[in-house]
């Protein structure tokens, strides 16, 4: 018998960094995910293979097995061995073939580890949040997304999740677009300049988490421009970074938004003019709808 297990990725449209610290942020699941699938097996090992978008194999090891050294093989053992302190039922035999399947290219960053964690999480019956803090660390909106099938407010308080399901389904949503910068942005990396450099914390969660409230309410393309010209302004100078739209795109006919770390992955597109061929005359050809990206 196969066991599925299934995980939504993710898009943090608002409060990047300072969702760490308490920011309440709008967080959007993606109609992109990955599946974890599990059958028994009579060969006494732990068998592991993972397949990208276009099932590929990008990975294939037996695991536990004393032998493999590679970064991958040791993270996922890791987040196997701290599924089994949470659960100590789980895995008592190692008799499994298991397969993730990947919906979206593995440099994305829509989170390849987070789904990953909560399919581990569900198959392990344990709590995904308790599992990514104690393996990987973060916010936790990416679990949270992972979960629910609809956009999100999530928010930190004493250091506990609280998630809200909201309504989100913005009129000019034919205006926005997602555009890859064909990078991948390490979030590790990113969240530890934010501790070193961010000012002003708690001004900067209080407007974060006002103008997170106001983006999510507006039906104004021209409002939410410039709410989101706004909260770039805000993060920028609290990491000394310049926005994305002033260091690649000056002459981009509406607002840009990063999402997530700065300096990779997505980026929001805001205009009424012709975002995918302005996007595609300057190297980027993956752009996405918000229409076609979103769970709404």
């Amino acid at each position: 018998m196969i066991i599925t297990f299934y995980s939504h990725g993710k898009l943090l449209l608002t409060g990047e960094y300072a969702v760490l610290d308490g920011a309440l942020a709008l967080a959007l699941p993606t109609q992109y995910g990955q599946s974890l699938s599990i059958r028994p097996s009579t060969e006494g090992s732990l068998q592991w293979k993972s397949l990208d978008e276009r099932n590929n194999c990008w990975y294939q090891q037996i695991l536990f097995s004393g032998k493999a050294t590679d970064p991958i093989t040791q993270t996922l053992e890791k987040i196997l061995c701290t599924a089994k302190q949470l659960n100590p039922n789980f895995l008592i035999e190692k008799n499994f073939h298991v397969e993730t399947k990947l919906e979206f290219p593995r440099d994305w960053g829509l989170g390849s580890s987070s789904t990953l964690i909560n399919n581990i999480a569900q198959w392990a019956q344990i709590d995904a949040f308790k599992l990514l803090f104690e393996s990987f660390g973060g916010s936790g909106y990416d679990i949270a997304c992972a979960q629910q099938n609809k956009p999100i407010w999530y928010q930190l308080k004493d250091s506990q999740p609280e998630i809200t399901p909201i309504e989100y389904n913005p009129l000019f949503k034919d205006s926005l677009f997602f555009v890859h910068l064909n990078q991948k942005q390490n979030s590790k990396e990113g969240i530890q300049r934010y501790r070193k450099l961010a000012k002003h914390k708690n001004h900067l969660i209080e407007e974060l988490t006002n103008l997170t409230k106001e983006i999510t309410l507006t039906q104004s393309l021209e409002n939410f421009c410039s709410l989101i010209k706004e909260h770039e302004r805000l993060i920028s100078n609290s990491l000394d970074i310049p926005t994305v739209q002033s260091h690649l795109f000056p002459d981009f006919p509406g607002e840009i938004k990063s999402l997530g770390a700065w300096g990779g992955d997505f980026i929001l597109a805001a205009s009424n003019e012709d975002v995918i061929n302005y996007f595609k005359s300057k190297g980027y050809p993956t752009i996405i709808r918000y229409s076609d990206m979103i769970l709404s």
